[in-house]
């Protein structure tokens, strides 16, 4: 047994869910330090102060304030709000930063708040500064964790305007967002002109938050195994593919993939208060029931024959929701309703309109997000559609396997790490737990579809399948024990410097 005392982790992140989320890094920033602290762990979750944030927790009290924070960060301070034990948030407080309506890097009408470097480069040195010799709280961490660019900048400050207290480690949610800006920024920033340099947060004559973090940082992880492998070849590194492959060839677990969990207490069929029915592995007769409060809350006929396919996602290129598009009539053809909740790009919402109205009771679209209506979606649908082109580590097909919803997945990131495609053998083996498919073509997704709507109609195959994916734990408790082992070996050696690759292409 370890004599090391439990690792004490600064958790800096710009999104935490319920209050403010836009995608999984907000789920991530919840369940992991919850995770993390129903280990041991001593966590604080520093994320901005956000309006839903402080209206959250009135009762939050200052303990700390950044008078001077240099270049053009305007003066902050910090406020604790308990959760737990072990486990509590410090919201940075800047109204002229974070007191605005509409979504964290964007306003109401979806254009890109223009001060996001500032908004961003104050969370990374608020992190830095709490885990550097000079901070102002009466804790120190141990282990300082950043999230995606929008707190990468941190170990920047540490090697450039202050000491490091511990060491740091980056995950990359998703590397095609990067925080890149201006050169002219780095005064504003408060960088000296000496870190615009390749070992340092220069990228291709620009500023970049995320290339900065991972370039500086001790440890770098990504939200799954294949991922991890994924970003060091130049079809996904998006242009720092290069980096990351000498963080990886150095060793010492510089470059590891850490799969994301889910919230179980959260994402529970057999607790959900948001579906019709309860159910668990050894009575999936409740699913019957949320089939049918599905059909009447989104419209569809609910005929016995007629297989029912969700959809809850991003209207994105990534996502493969234009396969889907590109395919929904031929499903229809086959008998197949659709149940689809999200929104995105207009022109995807806009053709999923027409879709729904081309066939009524067939198809059903809900734009925008409806948590409940995800729920009942995973509990009542047949089968989870997820074709994405590229996918980090992914939730919802974890949502699914838990609530014995098989997913017909591409097999990528965290799709090809959670689930095992269906076939005589794996079934025969046990393993089998969906279906998957490799060219991002709309002809290998609809092949793959009538695969599933095959072992469908088998009802002991299909329930032996819904079986497999619901006896795996898919709960945290595996990733926080992963992450506080590699805290406990991060190590201090600096990071190499490396030659840049081309450009990425923005996303």
């Amino acid at each position: 047994m370890s004599t090391q005392p439990p690792p004490k982790v600064l958790f800096a992140t710009s999104e935490i869910a319920p209050w403010v989320k836009t995608g999984g890094l907000g789920d991530v920033s919840a369940a992991l330090p919850a995770a993390l602290a129903d280990a041991g762990a001593d966590v604080r979750v520093l994320v901005p102060g956000y309006p839903a944030l402080l209206a959250a927790f009135p009762g939050r009290v200052e303990c700390a304030r950044i008078e001077r924070p240099g270049g053009a960060f305007l003066p902050a301070r910090i406020a604790r709000a308990p959760l737990r034990p072990g486990l509590e948030l410090l919201l940075l407080e800047c109204p002229a930063l974070y007191d605005r309506h509409g979504g964290p890097y964007q306003d109401r009408a979806g254009a890109e708040w223009p001060d996001n470097s500032l908004r961003f480069g104050l969370l990374s040195k608020a992190a830095a500064l709490l885990a550097s010799t000079d901070t102002p709280l009466d804790w120190s961490p141990s282990i300082l964790h950043c999230n995606d660019w929008q707190s990468a900048l941190a170990p920047a400050y540490l090697r450039y305007r202050l000491r490091p207290a511990c060491p740091s480690v980056v995950t990359i949610h998703n590397l095609a967002f990067q925080g890149v800006f201006g050169a002219e920024r780095l005064d504003a920033l408060d960088l000296p002109p000496r870190a615009l340099a390749i070992d340092g947060v220069e990228f291709h004559g620009q500023v970049s938050f995320l290339k900065a973090g991972l370039q500086l940082c001790d440890c770098v992880t990504t939200v799954s195994p294949t991922y991890a492998r994924e970003i060091c070849e130049p079809a996904h590194g998006c242009g720092l593919d290069g980096l990351l492959r000498h963080r990886r060839d150095r060793g010492a677990g510089e470059l590891r993939g850490i799969l994301n969990g889910i919230d179980t207490a959260l994402w529970n069929p057999a607790t959900d208060p948001s579906i019709a029915a309860p159910y668990d592995a050894g009575a999936l007769g409740g699913k019957r029931a949320n089939r049918s409060a599905l059909a009447r809350r989104m419209g569809l006929d609910a005929s016995a024959g007629a297989p029912f396919l969700g959809m809850i996602s991003r209207m994105t290129a990534q996502k493969g929701v234009d396969l889907v598009l590109e395919i929904a009539p031929a499903l229809v053809a086959r008998g197949a309703r659709l149940a689809i909740l999200g929104s995105g790009d207009a022109t995807l919402e806009a053709a999923w309109r027409e879709l729904a109205a081309a066939h009524p009771r067939r198809i059903a679209v809900e734009i925008g997000f409806d948590e409940a209506l995800a729920h009942l979606i995973e509990a009542g649908a047949d089968a989870f559609l997820m074709p994405s082109r590229f996918e980090p580590c992914g939730l919802n097909q974890m949502y699914s396997l838990a609530y014995g919803t098989p997913p017909i997945v591409r097999a990528t990131g965290g799709l090809a790490d959670t689930v095992v495609d269906c076939t005589p053998r794996t079934l025969a083996e046990g393993s089998a737990n969906g279906f998957s498919f490799v060219e991002p073509h709309a002809a290998a997704l609809l092949e793959t579809v009538e695969r599933a709507l095959a072992v469908w109609r088998d009802r002991r195959a299909w329930r032996k399948l819904q079986r497999n994916g619901m006896a795996r734990d898919w709960s945290w408790g595996t990733a926080a024990r992963e992450y506080a082992g590699l805290y406990r070996s991060c190590g201090r050696e600096p990071p190499p410097v490396v030659p840049q690759a081309a450009a990425p292409t923005r996303p």
